[in-house]
């Protein structure tokens, strides 16, 4: 784990600038030890407004150039200022941060996705394809127009099979992404990565836990220190005896096996 100043070398509009899609590109040393699943705790602001750090995934890693590329929705207040840094500018970071997602060494690697869950998807996916593995993106979101601004054309690059749904049926099928599961032909041995709201990971899990797939869950929530201090992401957990406890997405997780995350009391 390192606390860097990390120098700008991109950031943009991604897509529509109504759909407030960014990605911002910073030269950090974070890029050698950076894992698919971990994130960064960045310091918006250079005074005490906002006070903490925003957790964001990171999206891409470039270990030649060292280069992290972080792709981010504008939300709130923290996410605003942040749109206005510029390139050549210095952002503070921590990270990486947290336990990411297990890389398979064979078979298929299924990714499903709600709405910017994707991101954090992508360096698992860029991995899995170096390794020669088959990778499947199933893929919900708002329309057309998202897909156009959510780096969709980042995914086509990898030449992997890719399964899109929205919910005007403007492009893919008309749904969310477990129309797109309930109508899709799985491999018989397989993982599953799943990132999105709580909700869909939820049904998601529900899905899979007829088949023998190993299915890993990052979970979304509010950080506000990063390293498990402040108890501000608990989850509640249970191992294979039904034992309950609780965890900390940002140090314990934000990826865990989806059978161990109690569904009911997360949403």
């Amino acid at each position: 784990m390192l606390l860097e100043d990390a120098k700008i070398v991109a950031h943009e509009i991604m897509g529509d600038p109504e759909s407030g899609m960014r990605r911002l590109v910073l030269r950090s040393e974070i890029a050698a030890e950076a894992l698919p699943g971990q994130f960064v705790q960045l310091k918006v602001s250079t005074g005490l407004d906002p006070l903490l750090r925003r957790p964001i995934s990171i999206a891409g890693v470039d270990q030649d150039k060292k280069e992290i590329t972080l792709l981010y929705r504008l939300k709130g207040k923290g996410t605003k200022m942040l749109a206005q840094a510029k390139i050549g500018n210095v952002l503070n970071l921590l990270g990486p941060l947290g336990h990411g997602f297990t890389v398979p060494q064979n078979g298929t690697l299924y990714l499903v996705a709600g709405g910017i869950g994707a991101f954090p998807l992508l360096p698992l996916a860029q991995e899995a394809v170096k390794k020669g593995l088959e990778v499947c993106l199933c893929w919900g979101g708002e329309n057309q127009g998202f897909f156009e601004s959510a780096g969709l054309h980042l995914w086509q690059a990898l030449g992997i099979d890719i399964q899109v749904s929205t919910m005007d049926g403007s492009m893919g099928i008309r749904g969310n992404v477990l129309d797109i599961l309930n109508n899709y032909e799985f491999a018989k041995t397989a993982q599953v990565a799943v990132c999105g709201p709580m909700v869909m990971m939820a049904a998601v899990n529900e899905f899979f836990v007829k088949t023998d797939f190993v299915v890993e869950a990052s979970l979304e929530e509010r950080m506000g220190c990063g390293v498990g201090a402040c108890l501000g992401c608990v989850c509640t957990l249970q191992d294979e005896q039904g034992k309950l406890r609780r965890g900390k997405v940002c140090k314990d997780g934000p990826v865990f096996k989806a059978k161990e995350v109690v569904w009911n009391a997360a949403l």
